[in-house]
């Protein structure tokens, strides 16, 4: 009998082209409920299309997505949120002239049975929601613009998880913070991991990667490179496979084998 568990997602022989470019060449990986998965490579590599498919801004040419064993049909980001995926980007989405409450039920505000806003409600449910990802969050009211970027995070993050995402896409969680930030922000992730959220990391920080993920997915030219635990490999054999699409032991290797890994002397 199979005790593996069933991955919370499933992306099987993903392929997208944009023209004659093969964006994403039959790639496949999965997410368990409370892992973090990081996507790597190069610009260009195929992470960020992969995940727009997943998410629902890009369609896919062929391939098979399954939530939780179930075959899924994600043809647009609504179809994508009813199954509890959401994604933040580097930009975060946010509204900079209103405050974290706003933000979290922007477009989705509670209104009162006479049908006004339900302001008193709203500022209750987003303390409760942000106070559990990040307890020392005091600056519920004040615009997000005046914002440290650790707490316009908590911001994003809670509006994802305020409607129930199960399945979060971060998008460079950590550019551009500090390291007290970026602290702040691997404390959100672990949080998201004990309430058994699976996430998609994208990030080109090896060091961030290797805190915050449990496996890594490397790709290159639209295809896998090879994925591993976090464990079982180096911060410079995951280098490699960025730079020469080289397998090391330590990971499986992916699609990208069909093809022959590249040559050193194409990087030179």
């Amino acid at each position: 009998m199979d005790s593996t568990p069933t991955p919370l997602v499933e992306m099987r022989d993903i392929s997208l082209a944009f023209g004659g470019v093969r964006a994403v060449d039959r790639v496949s990986i999965d997410l368990h409920e409370g892992e973090v998965m990081a996507l790597v490579g190069h610009n260009g590599a195929g992470k960020s299309t992969l995940i727009k498919i997943l998410s629902g801004a890009y369609k896919r040419d062929a391939g098979e997505i399954s939530i939780r064993g179930e075959a899924a049909t994600i043809d647009n980001p609504r179809e994508a949120r009813k199954y509890g995926i959401e994604t933040i980007y580097q930009t975060l989405a946010l509204a900079d002239n209103i405050d974290a409450v706003a933000n979290l039920f922007l477009g989705r505000e509670l209104r009162t049975n006479w049908g006004t806003l339900d302001d008193i409600t709203m500022e209750a449910v987003a303390r409760k929601v942000i106070s559990r990802l990040n307890p020392h969050f005091r600056r519920l009211k004040d615009p997000v613009k005046v914002l440290s970027g650790g707490e316009r995070q908590s911001v994003a993050i809670a509006r994802a998880v305020l409607f129930n995402a199960r399945i979060l896409i971060m998008d460079e969680p950590t550019a551009a913070l500090g390291p007290q930030e970026t602290a702040q922000v691997g404390a959100l992730v672990r949080q998201l991991k004990s309430d058994g959220i699976g996430i998609f990391l994208i990030s080109h920080d090896i060091h961030d990667v290797f805190d915050l993920a449990d496996r890594i997915c490397v790709m290159k030219n639209g295809r896998v490179v090879g994925t591993a635990r976090v464990a079982d490999v180096t911060k410079d054999e995951v280098l490699r496979m960025i730079i020469l699409g080289k397998c090391p032991p330590g990971a499986s290797p992916g699609n990208l084998a069909d093809y022959g890994a590249a040559r050193p002397s194409e990087f030179m």
